[in-house]
C-alpha cells in the first residue's frame, strides 16, 4: 500500500534542467530503495536513477554527471535533477518504490509517470 505521485515534467529546450519530483504516502515505512526509471516511443523502459536509504546511489551510464537523484526523508519525496537535457533525454519518466515486509518479501509500486520532452 504505497502511493506515488510524480511532478515536474514539461517541455525545454536542450541544455536546459528540469527537477522532477515523486511523493510517496500510504506504507512508507519499509521502502528500501527508489527510483526514477524511463520510457521513450519505441524503446524498453529503462532504468535512470536509484537511491537507497543510506543514500547509495546508481545512474544509467548515458545520463551519469548530468542527473542527480536525491531524497527528502522528512518530505517522503524523491527528486531528480536533470541538467544539460537532450533530445534523448525525453520520455515518460516513471517513479520506482521497492517495498520489503517484515519477512523480506519484496514489491515494487510505480507512479503514473510524467512526461519530459526535450526539443533541439
Amino acid at each position: 500500500q504505497v502511493q506515488l505521485v510524480e511532478s515536474g515534467g514539461g517541455l525545454v529546450q536542450a541544455g536546459e534542467s528540469l527537477r522532477l519530483s515523486c511523493a510517496a504516502s500510504g506504507n512508507i515505512f519499509r521502502i528500501i530503495a527508489m527510483g526514477w526509471y524511463r520510457q521513450a516511443p519505441g524503446k524498453q523502459r529503462e532504468l535512470v536513477a536509484t537511491i537507497t536509504r543510506s543514500s547509495t546511489t546508481n545512474y544509467t551510464d548515458s545520463v551519469k554527471g548530468r542527473f542527480t537523484i536525491s531524497r527528502d526523508n522528512a518530505k517522503n519525496t524523491v527528486y531528480l535533477q536533470m541538467n544539460s537535457l537532450k533530445p534523448e533525454d525525453t520520455a515518460v519518466y516513471y517513479c520506482n518504490a521497492e517495498h520489503r515486509n517484515v519477512w523480506g518479501a519484496r514489491r515494487d509500486y510505480w507512479g503514473q509517470g510524467t512526461q519530459v520532452t526535450v526539443s533541439s
